[in-house]
């Protein structure tokens, strides 16, 4: 069984557990890429469970992504998938800050996203999102509510870790802040929203 679902990881290693009770190989295969990448063949896998069974599926794995990892035990692919939409998250987040910033300093935004993806400071989010956030396309690829989710589960699984994410505890009141504005079902990229000197 094959789970691309990004879901709480302790609950996804109990299903691997029980399943394997069956006889039953179980893969929290998560995706790391928007449905836009899928569909274009740059997404990767991030895969957690035993490591025969990620192996016989490869073929199958290739065919919708450009690379697959294997993590761990069952659970450890939900654990990777949510460091991996932290770090993302907190890029989207402040790129919207930045170009917002140089908005209000009086600098063409649009420049400034050229100069941003020119120098030390490039993420590939500044690729994805920039264009978004410059013209107001907020047609979702991923939504806004449903990155909202996953911070969540980060924060949830951080505090049973004893992890420190301040980060992302500032990142979630800024999410939900733009899901009340109305930007729930939007793209993610809608964050920029909540920067801006218009918005309370």
């Amino acid at each position: 069984m094959i789970d691309t679902t990004t879901g709480e990881p302790e609950e996804m290693a109990g299903f691997g557990a029980r399943l394997a009770g069956r006889s039953i190989a179980y893969l929290d295969a998560t995706i790391g890429s928007s449905s836009r990448q899928v569909r274009e063949g740059e997404a990767i896998l991030i895969c957690g469970g035993d490591p025969a069974a990620f192996a016989r599926c490869a073929d199958l794995f290739a065919l919708c992504c450009r690379k697959a990892f294997h993590v761990g035990p069952c659970g450890s692919g939900a654990r990777m998938k949510l460091a991996l939409n932290l770090v993302l998250g907190l890029n989207r987040a402040v790129l919207g800050e930045g170009l917002e910033y140089a908005r209000a300093c009086g600098i063409d935004p649009a420049e400034a996203l050229e100069i941003l993806k020119a120098g030390p400071a490039y993420s590939r989010a500044m690729d994805t999102k920039g264009r978004k956030m410059l013209t107001g396309d907020f047609e979702p690829e991923a939504r806004l509510s449903q990155h909202l989710k996953d911070v969540r589960l980060i924060l949830a699984a951080g505090e049973r870790c004893g992890a420190k994410l301040p980060l992302t505890t500032v990142h979630r009141a800024l999410l939900e802040q733009a899901e009340a504005a109305g930007y729930g079902a939007s793209d993610n990229s809608a964050i920029i929203h909540v920067f801006r000197k218009d918005q309370p």
